[in-house]
Parts: structure tokens; C-alpha cells; sequence
């Protein structure tokens, strides 16, 4: 099965998830401002929620695919293992690359792909790299718990690191230090895996200076790509989309709607308050309508142009999308307090399934209630641990191809 995905409400047909794995038992109070959480997820219960995530999905008729099995597919000879183990330390960051012999060997040494891939993930302390005897000053003082390869605790949300556009992938260039190994599973799945080697267009490059994140990429339909520029995407980085966009002519997209909200950390993604339930239906968070820029970006003839859309953001979305009517959902209702709350707990965040039908946080109660009036579909699931990393059901999944 091809990569396609079109739309944002197309019937789902198959998706990429990551199970929280040991990289979340890696969190400790002292790295978590720096691996982007606020507080730690409890491993089983992330996963058990996770797994109800999955169920609730494969119950919709959705293939489910997992990160570290198909990456793992993916490391088909001796050589493909000894780049993919390379690229993971020469992107590992000083130490690492200073360490590149000792990484070297530990991983080397791991046999089964499965197991090697999950080692990746969970990070390489001082003490289990063997090369404690050269740093005795950082035994005695940082006691096993400094970190020579970091463990990548945000891996489960599957939507930033690349985003499918039509049959291609946009390869992030996230904007944290702490995630931009993610993108090296994707590489190496969209080059190496027996689906999907040789078939795959990259749409953006992962080296390239400006950063891109897939929770900011919206495919809204007829031709139009919404992006969000944030605190995670730059918009130098969303021209250099279109342009490479407007050189890929099997992707259907004609133009970019580019969305500037807020940059704090509470919005860091465009669907963290934006997301589309329907072809013209969305759920958004309503502390943004009022100082939301929305601008069209798009290719006329060799020349980028840009401008600014004027009028509601319904007006917008009716004439961009071309759709008779549009309807904003409003995260929370009418209750500032309510929208405030559960924009935090992911409620703008919600996955369609197909038109009408989406996956849902059980705990954002007042929003819940309001989409079930506007005659949508909604499927809940808990969201207590999972959420401690700031996302929800769409962060955590990346479509593979939606009819």
C-alpha cells in the first residue's frame, strides 16, 4: 500500500503509531524542561492507554503499524545496520561523536534489530557506554545518571517527526535539539523498508536550517495544504515547502494556507488548537481567532507569492477550501476557563477517522459534549498519562494512507 493521504478526514485506512517504551523510564526531574515534559508519565499506564488508542483504531478498520518494528524491517543487511548506527551517533551530538568507538561497539553488540532500535530510543548513559573510566570526575559527581546518547521520551507522538503530503513525506527539521534524531527512523524507513524503498518523494529535508514539524502540517483538501507557523515552524521553512511542493506535480497541492498563532508553548503546534473533524468542520481553540494571521502561499509561474487573507476565518475556509459553509467548533464552548483547561488537555487535538467520526481524550468532558451535539461521532479514550507529554490522539499518530 502506497503512502496517500489527501485529506485530514478521508476514511483511515492505515497508520504509524510508537507504544511508549524504557525511553519514558528515562525521565528524570533534572532533564525534563530539556526533553520537553512537564511532569512523567507512568510507562504502563502510558502504555495500557496507548494500547486502548491502538484497539479503538484497528476496531475502526484501520492497519496499525508500529515505529520500532517496521524501522527494524527496515535494517535488511550488514550494511544498512552499520548506517543506520552511524547516522544515529553522528547525530547524537558532541559526546556522542567523541564516543563514536565505545557506541559503536555497544550497539554493534545488540543482535536482534528489535532490540537495537529500542536501545536508540532509550539513550546511552556514561556508565553503560563502558567509557566511565576515562570521565572519573563525572562518576563521582554525576553518579550514572549523565547521559552520553539521550533517550527520545517524545517518540510517541508520531506526527511531528514526518508528515505525509499526498504520496511523498515532509522529513521534519524539529525545532528542539532533544527530538531531531526522530527524523532518522523515518529516513530509514521510507529508503530501507520493503513497502516503501525507492517509492517515497521527500517533500522537505531534515538538514535543512529551518525547522518543520508535522503536528503544524493540516492536508485540508481540494488542493489546499494548511500549515502553522509556530513555535516549532518557521515560516522561511514553509516557502521552501511550497517551492518543493510546486516541483512535485502528483502531490494535488496548489496552494499553502499558511496560520500565524501565538508562539508559546501552550500552541506549539497549529493542532494543538486547530484540527478538522468533517470536510468543513473543525474543532478550535477560541483564545486564537481573534489574533490568528491566515495568509495563502503559493507558486505563480517561478515566483513565490504571499499575502494576507482578509475576513472571519469561516469566509477563509469557505473560499479557500471551497466548501458551501464552514463550522468552528469552539474547544470548552463558551466557558474561557473550560476552553483554557482542555486546550491544555488536547482537546482541539482530535483524530478523524473518517467524516464525522474522531478519536477523542475521555477527560475533555465539556468539548466531548459540544462535538456530540454538532452531530460528530466521537470515540474516547483515557488520555491521564499519555497526555503528561502534551499531545493527544492526532500527535500521536502519523497516517500512512487515507482513502
Amino acid at each position: 500500500m502506497p503512502i496517500a493521504v489527501y485529506s485530514e478526514t478521508g476514511p483511515l485506512k492505515k497508520v504509524l503509531l510508537h507504544r511508549p517504551g524504557p525511553e519514558l523510564e528515562q525521565l528524570t526531574p533534572p532533564y525534563l524542561s530539556r526533553m520537553l515534559f512537564d511532569d512523567i508519565p507512568y510507562l504502563r499506564g502510558a502504555q495500557r492507554e496507548h494500547d486502548l488508542f491502538a484497539e479503538a483504531l484497528k476496531k475502526e478498520g484501520v492497519e496499525v503499524c508500529y515505529l520500532k518494528d517496521m524501522v527494524a524491517q527496515s535494517l535488511t543487511s550488514p550494511e544498512i545496520r552499520a548506517k543506520f548506527i552511524d547516522k544515529f551517533i553522528s547525530e547524537g551530538g558532541p559526546a556522542a561523536c567523541h564516543e563514536r568507538q565505545a557506541l559503536t561497539a555497544l550497539f554493534s553488540s545488540i543482535e536482534s534489530p528489535d532490540a537495537l532500535v529500542e536501545k536508540t530510543m532509550a539513550g546511552v548513559t556514561y556508565a553503560e557506554s563502558g567509557v566511565y573510566a576515562n570521565y572519573p570526575l563525572t562518576r563521582l559527581t554525576r553518579n550514572g545518571t549523565n547521559y552520553l546518547l539521550d533517550p527520545i521520551p517524545n517518540l510517541y507522538f508520531t506526527r511531528d517527526p514526518f508528515a505525509a503530503i499526498g504520496n511523498g513525506i515532509a522529513f521534519s527539521r524539529m525545532y528542539a535539539p532533544t527530538r531531531q534524531r526522530e527524523t532518522i527512523y523515518g529516513r530509514f524507513v521510507f529508503k530501507y523498508h520493503p513497502e516503501y524503498a525507492g517509492s517515497v518523494r521527500a517533500l522537505y529535508r531534515s538538514d535543512l536550517p529551518f525547522s518543520l514539524e508535522g503536528g503544524d502540517i493540516l492536508n485540508l483538501g481540494n488542493g489546499v495544504l494548511g500549515v502553522g507557523l509556530s513555535q516549532r515552524t518557521q515560516p522561511e521553512a514553509v516557502e521552501g515547502l511550497c517551492r518543493n511542493l510546486a516541483m512535485d506535480e502528483q502531490n494535488g497541492i496548489r496552494s499553502i494556507l499558511a496560520f500565524d498563532i501565538p508562539n508559546v508553548r501552550a500552541f506549539m503546534h497549529l493542532d494543538t488548537v486547530f484540527t478538522q473533524v468533517d470536510a468543513g468542520t473543525f474543532v478550535i481553540h477560541p483564545g486564537i481567532t481573534s489574533v490568528m494571521k491566515c495568509c495563502r502561499v503559493f507558486m505563480q509561474g517561478r515566483q513565490l507569492k504571499a499575502m494576507e487573507l482578509k475576513g472571519t476565518l469561516e469566509d477563509i475556509l469557505r473560499e479557500e477550501l471551497q466548501q458551501d459553509s464552514i463550522t468552528l467548533i469552539p474547544c470548552g464552548g463558551e466557558d474561557m476557563v473550560a476552553a483554557e483547561r482542555e486546550q491544555w488537555n488536547d482537546a482541539s487535538n482530535t483524530l478523524c477517522v473518517r467524516p464525522g467520526t474522531v478519536i477523542v481524550y475521555d477527560r475533555n468532558t465539556v468539548t466531548n459534549q459540544i462535538l456530540t451535539d454538532h452531530g460528530i461521532r466521537i470515540i474516547e479514550i483515557p488520555g491521564s498519562e499519555l497526555g503528561r507529554g502534551r499531545g493527544g490522539p492526532r500527535c500521536m499518530s502519523m497516517p500512512l494512507f487515507r482513502e
